[in-house]
């Protein structure tokens, strides 16, 4: 497979997109972080444990070369619904989303899979394993999120590479297989 794929790498406030494409991403990522603010404390209900003292407020870029041909864009949009008219601008041509999820927290996942949906954009789920977080079974996982069987699911740790590639990579196959599908 060559060529290149805008992918959106979405999921709620503090789930770890900017993690993801800065530990993936082969040039310098670009990304549009904020102090946050004791508004933002208030809606993140882990930025105090974890030591979170910035949130994205437009976008985050990276760039990840799979195979020497495939080439994928990834923009990570903010957590917050306030930005949703910047999220879905960014969604614009995209062929894809990895949905980031927050094991800890899996109602706040709800809104970035839904918006998702509206859009009718294929996406794969990545359960972001926290040091603290709950473990659950992926069955567990699937009926709390309500996904759809075809929906790939999987585990990834954003701070490491190789784990982060990996989640690209099942969306990849994803988005690989629903093209082929749909011709």
């Amino acid at each position: 497979m060559s060529g290149a794929a805008k992918i959106l790498v979405v999921g709620p406030l503090g789930v770890g997109k900017t993690t993801l494409i800065g530990t993936v991403s082969e040039i310098e990522p670009l990304s549009t972080e904020a102090s946050m603010t004791r508004a933002g404390v208030r809606v993140d209900p882990y930025a105090g444990d974890s030591g979170k003292k910035t949130t994205t407020v437009a976008l985050d870029f990276g760039r990840l070369t799979i195979d020497g041909d495939l080439v994928l864009y990834l923009f990570g949009t903010p957590g917050q619904q306030r930005f949703l008219p910047a999220w879905r601008d960014l969604a614009k041509g995209a062929l894809g989303a990895l949905a980031l999820v927050d094991s800890r927290d899996l109602a706040a996942s709800f809104d970035a899979l839904d918006n998702l949906e509206d859009l009718d954009l294929p996406f794969a789920v990545a359960v972001n394993v926290f040091p603290a977080g709950p473990r659950y079974d992926a069955d567990d996982i699937r009926t709390a999120l309500d996904l759809l069987p075809g929906t790939p699911l999987v585990t990834c740790d954003a701070r490491d590479r190789s784990s982060s590639i990996r989640a690209l990579i099942a969306l990849a196959r994803h988005l690989i297989h629903v093209a082929t599908e749909s011709s």
